[in-house]
């Protein structure tokens, strides 16, 4: 019942643009959130998803975060069945896209490919983008590789591995425009991630993390990144925490139906 009554306080407190007095958001908010003009953007994460949809094989999955477990009950598992019951659904991949071609990231880090739905709508939404992604499970990873050939998906570097060991081994020439969090829904690990990955931001750098409202334990994580001195704006969407560091920026936080 924890994500049931999360979501009730959710739409007691949110509000759409006209609740929004910070002009950052409030464009933001207009003309990202809100504008869902672009359908053929709409149409390749369609037939990305699709594609995964009527793959019936199955593979061994490695799960090192606390995510699919409450889904699925072993480790082999058929990919359309993956896909099915993916975190990120359609209308969360389009937002996802839009995001991306709104801010124009350089640089972009995820958190957990699996069969690479997030990952196409960051290519997507700014197919320029230098995108390294990480997944944990070494058989969805390879799934994930052979969707992004099969669409011509340029500039994505996959690595596999616990996120622990692979984040240690990544060095970025430049910093960090966007990071996606996405692989791991335990408050330790999150707040671990959102530390390490503090030392690659800019000024233009922003953080989403996926399922902030997935348990009291995430909840509380989110509570410490939003106090955090780094952080100065905030937007809750109740299935996404989105984190800016501008140091313009007055500190608010904003709860925001999407």
């Amino acid at each position: 019942m924890t994500k049931v009554s999360s979501y009730l306080k959710f739409i007691l407190k949110s509000t759409n643009q006209h609740g929004v007095h910070s002009p950052f958001v409030y464009n933001l908010t207009t003309k990202c959130f809100y504008n869902k003009k672009n359908t053929s953007k709409k149409k390749t994460l369609k037939r990305y998803r699709n594609t995964l949809l009527i793959t019936k094989n199955k593979i061994k999955i490695t799960d090192f975060g606390a995510g699919s477990s409450k889904v699925f009950k072993n480790n082999l598992r058929a990919i359309n069945e993956i896909a099915k019951y993916a975190r990120i659904n359609a209308k969360r991949a389009h937002l996802l896209s839009r995001i991306t071609h709104y801010f124009k990231p350089n640089t972009i880090l995820e958190l957990g490919t699996s069969l690479g739905i997030g990952t196409s709508a960051l290519h997507i939404g700014n197919p320029f983008a230098k995108i390294t992604t990480l997944e944990g499970c070494k058989n969805t990873a390879e799934i994930a590789k052979t969707q992004f050939e099969k669409f011509s998906f340029k500039n994505i570097e996959v690595i596999t591995g616990e996120f622990t060991k692979t984040l240690q081994t990544l060095k970025f020439k430049n910093s960090l425009d966007m990071v996606y969090f996405d692989g791991n829904h335990q408050k330790e690990a999150t707040l671990n991630y959102f530390h390490h990955c503090l030392q690659f931001i800019n000024n233009k750098t922003f953080f989403i993390f996926d399922d902030i409202h997935w348990s009291k334990e995430m909840e509380g994580a989110w509570e410490e990144i939003k106090k955090h001195s780094k952080v100065k704006v905030t937007i809750d969407t109740f299935q996404w925490g989105i984190v800016f560091f501008r140091k313009e920026q007055e500190k608010e936080h904003f709860i925001i139906r999407v």
